[in-house]
């Protein structure tokens, strides 16, 4: 899924948040976002699998939201907003495509890293591949609620990243050819710092990354 779509399903949690602890609405939009798009700044180092984890920040947020339920400050509705923004946005992408460059064409068994079970887990593709319409209809579904429920710069910034999707599907597939043809032009020493799925557009995907072992 898009990085945007991570973000307004941080605000989801934050309007839901907020219809039950108003004086929490500053804090939980923030917490929510940030959260909600943090395991996507291993973008450049091991992407899905760097801050990915599927089951350690789910179970990581089950005290997180029990801890602001009982003792509702700034600092545990912060923690727990972002820890469940930061679960779900693991749990997200496995229903989408897989790493590679075209995900749209399915060749790829990698989702997210599972590192309690120390394996990939295979996409569901249930949104075929970020940017894909059914990706930005989700984004959609995830902004609406803000529009009521939020005013001023929250709602701006939600508008803002609604555009962003829309420009960035309509983007999506010439993106992709644009990299093939611009990746083999970089100089080797700074494609080797590229995501692995640029990499692989020019046949220098790097090896897969060792198998990590249970509880790991």
């Amino acid at each position: 899924m898009m990085a945007t779509t991570h973000a307004l399903f941080g605000v989801v949690l934050a309007t839901a948040t907020a219809a039950v602890a108003p004086e929490f609405a500053p804090v939980a939009f923030v917490a929510g976002v940030a959260g909600s798009v943090f395991p996507d700044f291993d973008l450049y180092a091991g992407h899905r699998r760097t801050l990915h984890y599927p089951v350690y920040y789910a179970v990581a947020a089950v005290p997180a939201v029990a801890l602001a339920a009982v003792a509702p400050v700034a600092e545990t509705v912060a923690l727990a907003l972002f820890l469940a923004g930061a679960a779900a946005h693991s749990l997200m992408d496995v229903f989408g495509g897989g790493l590679e460059l075209r995900p749209w064409e399915a060749e790829s068994d990698r989702a997210v890293y599972d590192h309690f079970n120390g394996r990939w887990v295979a996409p569901r593709r249930w949104i075929r591949y970020d940017g894909a319409p059914e990706d930005l209809l989700v984004a959609g579904v995830f902004a609406a609620p803000a529009f009521v429920a939020w005013s001023g710069t929250p709602r701006t910034f939600v508008a803002a990243v609604l555009a962003v999707s829309a420009a960035y599907a309509l983007a999506r597939k010439p993106l992709a050819m644009l990299a093939e043809l611009l990746v083999p032009r970089v100089p080797p020493t700074l494609r080797s710092r590229l995501p692995e799925r640029f990499r692989a557009a020019d046949g220098d995907a790097a090896e897969s990354p060792p198998r990590v072992q249970s509880g790991d």
